[in-house]
């Protein structure tokens, strides 16, 4: 009888435990101001919203190139560097602040502004030099993307890795609806905190870090000098300037101004979250930067590994000494980042060109609405595609790229800041004097890294 109660009494506890368990939990959320997390949660969902073009753009600036360029200066100089990120940030921001605001008062892209307001030759030559930077890097960023995807699976075929996501990114630009396009790209700048949780595991010394982050070192060495030439032509590149603009145009077609009357002037609240958008976006570009720098310097740095020429070469140098999840954060980055970044390099191409020439243009409009503005798009995925099997180093396709940029860069950002510091233009939207002082700091930085893109050739 005794055996007997205790087998009912322990049959019995689970019952009794399950329902403490209930109340105490019940006591736990009465106790949670949820009044609180509900405002919390609808200021995120709100903050979300916001966030657009600025995201998307900012999230594209951080492409294979680019992390490649930033793993190099990572093993080379170590943590020497990492104050580029800071000091980049609010250049970069400015900068395509400047093109959104132009594109938010004005109802048109960069290219068709440029048009209404100087001669056809500089627009003709900006536009040129821009397709030609773009697809060179097109090229460099499809073949590190099958190099990416090689690294998680080294059965996969080069060229039909290569062909792959150039067809995948042709498919969603060319017949994905604008309003869907424009989510994909924005879930798809999340890629990006791969590195910033690669670095996390890399075990960062954070007090160097912090150091180094905040007090700038420089030797002059000719080395040094043209790599940070290289991270300015990477981090602000002209690209950016016409994909932004032309990014606040869809984004006003989409919600019904489909002329350019319409869309002439901006609310303040536009303008407000305008701002808001493209400092998110280009301060997440920095800190990826920040953490892939960080995440370099302190593994491959630190173990004598200071030459590093592609992304995916970055990730196979990280891999015996930070461990498998910081290679494949590193290797599914590069695919991420690609994917963001290719649509981004092959819609500004065609933005400007179709603006140069008043074609119909805008991914908002359907294939046949718009044949040339999408054989632009093609036209440059071809010729970057092409780059891969011409037995084009994709370093040499980056150099050319580099130098491409370097040349259209400082004339773009001069009629940049000439535009958007034009009272008549721009009415209350003008740039303040503190914007425009930054501006033309920027157009002569990027002067001289153009400079130094063309001597690295000789």
């Amino acid at each position: 009888m005794a055996d007997k109660d205790i087998f009912t009494k322990t049959a019995e506890f689970p019952a009794q435990a399950l329902e403490m368990t209930i109340e105490a939990t019940g006591k736990v959320i009465d106790s949670i101001p949820m009044e609180g997390m509900v405002k919390t949660a609808k200021k995120t969902g709100d903050y979300w919203q916001m966030l657009g073009p600025g995201l998307t753009t900012g999230a594209s600036d951080d492409d294979p190139s680019g992390i490649a360029t930033y793993s190099q200066t990572g093993a080379q100089y170590g943590f020497g560097l990492l104050w580029l990120a800071a000091f980049t940030f609010p250049l970069m921001a400015v900068v395509q602040e400047m093109c959104a605001r132009i594109g938010l008062v004005t109802g048109r892209g960069l290219a068709g502004n440029i048009r209404v307001y100087f001669p056809k030759k500089v627009l003709y030559a900006c536009t040129i030099l821009l397709f030609a930077a773009n697809a060179f890097n097109i090229g460099a960023d499809l073949g590190a993307m099958a190099k990416g995807a090689q690294l998680l699976e080294p059965r996969l075929n080069f060229a039909a890795m290569v062909i792959g996501f150039a067809g995948v990114s042709l498919l969603l630009q060319i017949f994905t609806p604008y309003a869907r396009y424009a989510k994909y790209l924005k879930w798809l700048a999340l890629v990006l905190l791969a590195y910033i949780f690669s670095a996390i595991l890399a075990h960062l010394n954070w007090h160097s870090v912090a150091r180094n982050a905040i007090i700038p070192h420089v030797t002059f060495s000719k080395d040094q000098l043209l790599l940070i030439c290289a991270i300015l032509g990477t981090t602000i590149s002209p690209y950016l300037f016409f994909w932004q603009t032309s990014q606040e145009i869809e984004e006003q077609v989409m919600a019904g101004k489909t002329s350019i009357q319409s869309r002439l002037g901006a609310k303040k609240e536009e303008v407000k979250e305008m701002r808001i958008d493209v400092w998110t976006g280009m301060l997440l570009s920095n800190l990826v930067m920040f953490f892939i720098i960080a995440a370099c310097g302190a593994v491959l740095f630190t173990h004598g590994i200071t030459k590093i020429t592609t992304a995916a070469q970055a990730a196979e140098a990280l891999r015996p000494f930070a461990g498998n999840a910081t290679f494949w954060l590193f290797a599914i980055g590069i695919i991420g980042t690609g994917l963001l970044a290719i649509p981004v390099l092959a819609g500004a191409s065609s933005y400007a060109i179709a603006e140069s020439l008043s074609w119909k243009q805008g991914l908002n409009r359907k294939l046949k609405q718009a044949y040339a503005f999408y054989g632009v798009i093609i036209l440059s995925m071809l010729v970057g595609l092409s780059l891969n099997f011409i037995g084009l180093d994709p370093i040499k396709a980056l150099i050319y790229s580099a130098v491409a940029n370097g040349m259209v860069a400082p004339l773009v950002l001069f009629l940049i800041v000439v535009i958007s510091s034009n009272k008549k233009i721009m009415g209350e939207w003008v740039n303040h004097r503190s914007t425009t002082i930054i501006g033309w700091i920027v157009t002569i930085l990027m002067t001289a890294a153009g400079i130094a893109a063309i001597v690295s050739l000789f």
